[in-house]
């Protein structure tokens, strides 16, 4: 190409390879250096004479009126160390080292593994880097776009001018890379693409960028994570690798940092990651649960998708702050002996013209046929789990939020639509595999790689399956043909419960079957049983205003949900707001009404529901053994029309166990007859209608001996006293 091409492909932004003409060259035994930048009136090359290290400046010819430089030294055979000083057209002096002078950063082996997809800390290598080149200190960046003609770092410090940083991609690698000198850390940037396949121009966010503008802005931020937060959790780190959570107490507690509590008198504005530290822990601790799971925290650009539409996988968002105060919260959680579980969200991304849809102006991330690519009910892309660089990205972020901000599992979001081709759609809106069948072949092949490499390299961290189908195995290990997960939510359980208590109690002996058929296969998968937030909203009403009945009836009837809830085989999940009865839905704009906490029956809910916790960690029996049916047995589940359920939790000592009675009506039971195992007394450990939680304060005062009465296939029995909508837990001395 003659000169005057290259220079016309750099004035309009469409050089490929700048490294070939800008920067030091030999050229017939001479040193040639050129340069491009608009915005200088005048260039020097700066360097210094061997001989007395004096400073000598050597003029540029403008060869273009853009600002196309070139300085010729023809007694010079040999690259030289320089820099360049401009004049701008403002009259501005300047100085930098030539980014165009700078060896690639990226080895090889680097790009081999990044285009094979197996280099799993591919956040150390893509993105945005502080570092040291040839004892220059400066920014490294990289970006892969396999089908751009040319693609530019664009930024505050080149006032977004496309024309100023072109990037080289080495080889056929598609990974571009620049190393710009000089430049520090906080300097806002974006890289534009211009497509070689449709001609377009698109600004596009870098898919790796650790920190971004607060929305509606969009850029990122050049930001180490390096060295940002020390670190205090050693103990808890080295502890979670030897727990075994099957075994432990495990209640989560769902929270949307966004809406969790507000400062309305400070227009209504978000806490910080410091502030939730403050409130949100020593409130989620003093309930008694052992894990906060947190929806989506990576950056999203629209507050009303919760999150779950992300544009930055690798940036914590900025609303509540900076990277490092997030670290901040996970790591006084772990000080507080919580866990911390984010939502992670590889089934699918959001549109927006700035995120990875269409990134090098084809379809790179998504499927380019819109029956593959595309999740209409959300407005979506789907992922290509068969591209290496994909899935790569996908894992490689699992093990940057496991690897940076020490999280100690990944609830996957959707992962119905990842394995369904048809799901959510018609006839003719999806492509059969190539078996002719509807799995998803190749997101089955990643959630099975995904699980095994972070089982691998973070031993004690769970994976959690939002899954709503019955597809087998998604909790059992990736050898016995399973997926990989370590649990899955329940949700059949979950919408069988909420119908059941949300009926009138009068009807509830018709719907016996929905507290029973889930115990048909409450142990085919390591199961979660979740009252999550997407209960709560779009119209299905609060968790308290879903409870037939009057006022005390609502509250009775939460108290006994969350109690059968507790006594059910399985972990436990609430989101925020269930512990205390909120009673509007949630809304991700506001605040949850933190105001009623004062009333009289929402300060009773709670103090029951940190009973409820005291109970649950305390008692091996109701935690020990949820995947396995010798943890559960019925006594009784016939009498329907009474709407009374009991069944038997035992810890992994058989003869460790407790007994757990349901009245689901508001009518008490007088000397009801329950079997039980064994003789002795049978003290109450807990009653959901004590006067403590705003109950009627019928009970057994305190418990109930056992008599040599056979009941219910047992040799025993107890006479009790069942409260109205209430539930107990008795347990043998």
């Amino acid at each position: 190409m003659e000169l005057n091409k290259h220079i016309n492909a750099f004035t309009k932004a469409k050089h490929g390879n700048p490294f070939e003409i800008l920067g030091p060259h030999i050229l017939d035994g001479k040193l040639f250096i050129r340069a491009f930048i608009p915005e200088a009136g005048e260039a020097w090359i700066a360097t210094r004479d061997a001989a007395s290290a004096k400073r000598v400046k050597t003029p540029m010819l403008k060869l273009h009126k853009d600002g196309f430089f070139e300085a010729v030294f023809p007694e010079r055979a040999e690259p030289v160390s320089y820099t360049i000083k401009v004049i701008t057209h403002g009259g501005v002096k300047r100085e930098f080292h030539d980014p165009y002078a700078m060896p690639p950063v990226l080895t090889d082996f680097d790009l081999h593994l990044l285009t094979e997809g197996t280099h799993y800390k591919n956040y150390e290598k893509m993105g945005s880097h502080v570092r040291t080149v040839n004892s220059i200190r400066g920014v490294h960046f990289a970006v892969w776009a396999p089908n751009a003609k040319s693609v530019s770092v664009i930024g505050e410090f080149n006032d977004w001018d496309a024309r100023c940083h072109p990037m080289r991609m080495p080889g056929t690698s598609g990974i571009w890379e620049l190393f710009i000198p000089g430049l520090q850390e906080g300097s806002l940037y974006k890289f534009e693409v211009y497509s070689r396949f449709n001609r377009s121009r698109q600004q596009k966010s870098d898919p790796f960028a650790f920190f971004c503008e607060k929305r509606p802005k969009s850029a990122n931020i050049v930001y180490s994570l390096n060295n940002k937060h020390d670190w205090q959790d050693a103990e808890w780190m080295d502890r979670r690798k030897k727990t075994n959570w099957f075994e432990q107490p495990m209640s989560i507690y769902e929270v949307h940092l966004g809406s969790w509590m507000r400062i309305p008198e400070e227009e209504n504005r978000f806490l910080t990651y410091h502030e939730l530290a403050d409130r949100l822990i020593p409130h989620v601790k003093g309930l008694g649960c052992t894990h906060i799971e947190l929806l989506p925290v990576s950056e999203h650009p629209l507050d009303a998708s919760w999150g779950y539409q992300t544009i930055g996988y690798y940036a914590a968002t900025s609303r509540f702050g900076r990277p490092e105060e997030f670290m901040y919260f996970v790591d006084q959680c772990h000080l507080n002996g919580l866990g911390v579980l984010i939502d992670w969200v590889p089934a699918h991304f959001p549109k927006d013209a700035h995120g990875l849809r269409l990134f090098d102006g084809t379809a790179l991330y998504e499927h380019a046929d819109p029956r593959k690519g595309e999740q209409r009910d959300w407005g979506t892309l789907i992922f290509n789990y068969g591209r290496n660089e994909v899935r790569n990205y996908l894992i490689g972020n699992a093990l940057y939020w496991l690897d940076k901000f020490h999280i100690d599992g990944l609830r996957v979001d959707a992962v119905a639509s990842m394995l369904y081709l048809d799901y959510s759609k018609k006839p003719g809106e999806w492509v059969p595999n190539c078996y002719g069948g509807n799995e998803n072949l190749e997101a089955i092949d990643f959630l099975k790689r995904f699980n095994e490499v972070v089982h691998k390299y973070h031993p004690g961290v769970l994976t959690i399956a939002e899954e709503s189908t019955s597809w087998p195995a998604v909790s059992r290990p990736t050898y016995l043909n399973g997926l990989g997960f370590s649990m899955k939510w329940n949700m059949g359980w979950m919408h069988d419960t909420l119908d059941y208590f949300s009926n009138d109690p009068i009807f509830r002996k018709y719907q016996t079957n929905k507290l029973t058929f889930g115990m048909l296969y409450a142990f085919t998968e390591n199961f979660v049983l979740p009252f999550s937030h997407d209960e709560v909203v779009h119209g299905k009403r609060s968790l308290l205003d879903k409870m037939p009945g009057d006022l005390w009836q609502k509250f009775a009837n939460q108290r006994l949900l969350l109690a059968y809830m507790f006594c059910h085989p399985g972990k436990k999940l609430l989101f925020s707001g269930f512990e205390f009865g909120q009673r509007r839905e949630w809304n991700f704009d506001q605040s949850l009404d933190w105001h009623l906490t004062i009333h009289e029956p929402h300060a009773k809910l709670t103090r029951f529901v940190q009973d409820l916790h005291r109970t649950y960690r305390s008692e091996p029996s109701l935690h020990e053994v949820d995947f396995d049916w010798r943890g559960f047995e019925w006594v009784d589940f016939s009498d329907y029309n009474a709407s009374i359920f009991a069944c038997i939790r035992r810890a992994k000592n058989q003869d460790d166990f407790v007994l757990c009675v349901f009245n689901c009506t508001p009518v008490p039971r007088r000397n009801y007859r329950i079997g039980v195992p064994c003789g002795g007394f049978y003290r109450e450990i807990l009653n959901s209608d004590s006067e403590m939680f705003w109950g009627s304060n019928v009970g057994n005062h305190g418990g109930r001996f056992a008599e040599h009465i056979a009941s219910h296939k047992y040799p025993w029995s107890l006479s009790l006293t069942l409260p109205p909508l209430g539930a107990l837990v008795l347990k043998p001395q």
